[in-house]
């Protein structure tokens, strides 16, 4: 088995297939342990960035989120970090 990513890319998926892949992308990461991951979501109409967010707000897995910095994204792509429990 691989060790799970540290980014996943949804630009260009519906919200329908974002995040469930979202879900189980932070799950894996929580589990291999990592502390910080980056979610590619794209700049486009901006409705996958703001659901991902939202849901990110209401995951209990996430303990803080923000937009990436320029070398991991910048507005396309955001920032998250982990629960340590």
């Amino acid at each position: 088995m691989s060790p799970a990513a540290e980014e996943i890319d949804l630009h260009g998926l519906t919200l329908d297939e974002a995040l469930p892949r979202l879900e189980e992308f932070l799950y894996a990461a929580y589990r291999a342990g990592h502390h910080r991951v980056w979610v590619i979501h794209g700049r486009g109409t901006g409705v996958l960035k703001r659901e991902v967010g939202r849901y990110l707000s209401g995951n209990s897995l996430v303990r803080a989120h923000r937009q990436a910095d320029g070398a991991h994204g910048g507005v396309g792509a955001t920032e998250v970090d982990l629960s340590d429990d």
